[in-house]
């Protein structure tokens, strides 16, 4: 099956998680729906990523053939649907196969991506005094789930698995375990190190009641003993809104795709930005390059040999 399409599903999911607030059950069935699909189109040597509207349309007919109840045909068709969606949305794909429509060729939607100066008005909302913010602590805190995500490129699942050991001595980078627990290096920028230490400063006014200590990096007094990614989600839509910022524009995986879409502007070859997100396939890092079209051209136009402007003699 394909890399890419492993990591499309991956990223929906998690859009679904803190954007949409899904329930566990929910992502649950929407994953098992999503594989479902995958196993049908891998029949014919097919997955998400590459499958047309008449595959995508025999998997809808099969699943009336299998003798699925209505209500469960009908949610793995929405699910495929849906998933499509979202991947139209990100501009991952040109097209809908799921709705047998062609997209429009000018004007494909760009994915979701924060400029520099957003995320700057994003940190600064969340630092500032502001009653709909909460008190400066939960500031900090916001600050520093920001920081770490956009320079070190970490999904929302790593992040808030992180123990409160691997960043207790001010490290330069982190021992990050992902996907299928592999471990990679996700280094630290001395903007995220600071708002580190800011927050460490005032981290005991989240452990839960009673407690003197948490393992977690980011206790927190719910159930689960540890932030959630629903709560971070709900804290970057007050942050979003505070800073002016469309808040469908923000989230824990934008804020990913910003690390490796501005790594990738700023020249990074797509071999570290691969390493750097932790993508077993090269073809799921390279969705973040049409983002970076622009720049891209310039290099070409300006750095090679043939693209260079001969100046007359």
């Amino acid at each position: 099956m394909s890399g890419a399409a492993s990591g499309w599903v991956d990223a929906f999911l998690e859009m679904m998680a803190v954007e949409r607030a899904a329930a566990r059950n929910t992502l649950t069935a929407y994953g098992k729906d999503l594989e479902d699909a995958r196993g049908f189109l891998g029949r014919s040597k097919r997955d998400l990523d590459d499958a047309d509207a008449e595959a995508v349309e025999a998997y809808f007919q099969d699943l009336g053939a299998r003798g699925l109840s209505p209500a469960t045909a009908a949610r793995r068709r929405s699910a495929v649907r849906q998933f499509y969606r979202f991947v139209l949305g990100e501009g991952w794909r040109t097209d809908d196969p799921s709705r047998r429509v062609a997209a429009p060729k000018a004007g494909r939607p760009l994915p979701k991506v924060l400029e520099r100066a957003e995320i700057e008005r994003l940190l600064a909302a969340a630092t500032a005094p502001n009653t709909e913010m909460g008190d400066s602590a939960q500031g900090l805190r916001l600050a520093c789930i920001i920081e770490l995500i956009y320079a070190s490129g970490l999904r929302i699942s790593e992040l808030l698995a992180l123990p409160l050991t691997a960043l207790a001595r001010d490290p330069a980078y982190l021992i990050v375990k992902g996907k299928g627990g592999k471990e990679r290096l996700a280094p630290l920028n001395d903007a995220a190190r600071a708002a580190v230490n800011a927050y460490l400063a005032g981290r005991r006014t989240f452990l839960p009641k009673g407690a003197k200590e948490s393992p977690w990096l980011f206790p927190s007094r719910g159930g689960s003993g540890r932030l959630t990614a629903r709560r971070v989600g709900q804290l970057l839509d007050d942050a979003a809104i505070a800073a002016g910022i469309d808040r469908d524009k923000v989230s824990p995986h934008v804020l990913r795709h910003a690390f490796a879409t501005h790594l990738l502007e700023g020249g990074a070859d797509l071999r570290v930005i691969q390493t750097l997100l932790g993508h077993a396939d090269i073809a799921t890092t390279q969705i973040y390059t049409h983002v970076a079209g622009e720049h891209l051209a310039h290099v070409v136009q300006t750095k090679h040999p043939l693209g260079r402007k001969k100046t007359p003699h």
